[in-house]
């Protein structure tokens, strides 16, 4: 994770500095032996030609471009180091040309011909941001973080970014630091389109742009992940700033204000977007966020007249889809999110009425922690039996109506078993209109009306006669 507090220190005040031309781009190219090796069927030197030409050829006209290449013209040499395009070019045709005839032959000098990026740009007393491709680990014996670190120091001016193509878990760690001393960031780019994203962030992040203020640290059970974190202006769609975090620190740039964040991460897909809303920007020092990824919980209370009552449930995220749920059985239940912003939906079972359904809404989910929300529905009783005049159980249709909406709410059939006539039904409190009408075709034609009022706690009885 970087240093926050290095970074305050060394740029205590935020400040856009305006330019008339962007500072050079000085691309370090891998021709080592490797990159003849193949990723979906095509080379990596293949790849990383075409995917270069396609990311030089997007940079601004105005833009120089420089090309340092390793390890293209001895096998076994570490000094070969060559520097094929100057740092004052700014013909992308010659940049593609050259990268197109390299022949990767040699070995992985990564400290060396860092070193002579940077004694380069002391030289001519130019600040630039140094591109650094490798598709493998130091194989000279150097240290690119030690002399990345060591350029820092003595006040060389620039950014190192470092895309690592096609390279193994446990093969990151000094190119991470080397790019972390460098105030740039490490890219993993396992196949073609990753190297195209990567050489595309890295090149609109130069030496030129105004220092982040607001740094944002992703983790998961306490490790990073890689996550993209976009910032938009509170309350609104409209994004300020986004940028991928590539397992480390990642520093946004926004004016002083308030932003809601939605972090997306990209090394599980079974992992929703978390959105942090309200996070306060300011322009004079660096503000901090770490998001967690581990999950919390939503401790859900479903009651009726203030008894535990088997509910249906649904926690949706703030882009509508429905990410956790269950059902409660009348009795507390723990259901776990990852952190975010949820509404939850609850369905009351068996009890009819306009008044089944609850949601609970803006229900903040933190890491770690367990949020309680209860919902009390409210019902009473109706206990509708239906006879004949010489007091036999009579099979008949029922259906029951809200007076106040005009909306027919449950109905049923009573037959003539003692277990279901009387009928019961649990309703909300409400004025009800029910219609009866027998089943046997003696009775064709007849049916009755009536109103009943249901209140909360209490049963209402009707027997019905025909």
């Amino acid at each position: 994770m970087k240093k926050v507090i290095l970074i305050l220190v060394i740029f205590s005040v935020f400040y856009v500095k305006a330019q008339d031309k962007p500072s050079p781009i000085l691309f370090i190219y891998d021709a080592s032996g490797s990159m003849w090796g193949e990723l979906d069927g095509k080379t990596k030197k293949e790849i990383a030609s075409e995917v270069l030409s396609t990311t030089v050829s997007n940079l601004p006209n105005n833009q120089n471009i420089g090309l340092i290449a390793y390890g293209h013209r001895k096998k076994g040499d570490c000094s070969d180091v060559e520097y094929l395009v100057d740092i004052n070019n700014n013909s992308k045709t010659k940049i593609n040309s050259v990268v197109k005839e390299i022949n990767p032959l040699g070995r992985t000098p990564l400290a060396y011909s860092t070193t002579q990026a940077i004694n380069s740009l002391r030289d001519s007393n130019t600040k630039a941001t140094i591109i650094l491709i490798t598709d493998g680990i130091e194989s000279c014996d150097g240290n690119i973080c030690d002399v990345v670190t060591k350029a820092k120091a003595e006040g060389i001016d620039f950014k190192l970014h470092i895309v690592g193509f096609g390279l193994k878990d446990g093969e990151t760690e000094q190119l991470k630091c080397a790019a972390n001393a460098g105030d740039g960031n490490y890219y993993d780019a396992s196949d073609a389109s990753a190297l195209s994203e990567g050489l595309a962030e890295a090149t609109s992040q130069t030496i030129d742009d105004a220092p982040g203020n607001f740094s944002v640290y992703t983790v998961k059970n306490g490790k990073p992940v890689d996550a993209l974190v976009k910032a938009y202006k509170v309350g609104t769609n409209e994004e300020v700033d986004g940028r991928r975090t590539y397992g480390d620190t990642v520093f946004l740039s926004l004016p002083q204000g308030r932003y809601d964040f939605k972090v997306s991460a990209l090394e599980n897909s079974r992992v929703e977007p978390i959105t942090v809303t309200n996070l306060q920007s300011y322009n004079d020092k660096i503000s901090h966020q770490t998001i967690s990824f581990d999950g919390g919980k939503i401790n859900l209370i479903t009651l009726n007249n203030n008894e535990g009552w088997d509910c249906t449930s649904k926690v949706i995220n703030q882009e509508g889809k429905v990410v956790g749920g269950s059902r409660t059985y009348g009795r507390p239940k723990l259901i776990e999110v990852n952190p975010g912003v949820y509404n939850v939906e609850i369905s009351a079972l068996v009890m009819k009425g306009l008044q089944t359904t609850f949601i609970f809404e803006n229900v903040t989910v933190k890491s770690g922690e367990t949020v309680d929300i209860s919902h009390n529905f409210k019902t009473g009783k109706a206990i509708i039996g239906i006879k004949s005049d010489d007091d036999v159980l009579l099979d008949a249709l029922i259906s029951i109506l809200d007076k106040s909406y005009g909306k027919n709410i449950t109905g049923g059939r009573s037959y003539t078993s003692p277990s279901s006539n009387p009928k019961e039904f649990i309703l909300n409190p409400g004025i009800y209109e029910v219609n009866i009408k027998p089943v046997l075709k003696k009775y064709n034609g007849r049916f009755k009306t009536f109103t009943i009022e249901v209140k909360q706690g209490e049963t209402t009885e009707k027997m019905v006669r025909f």
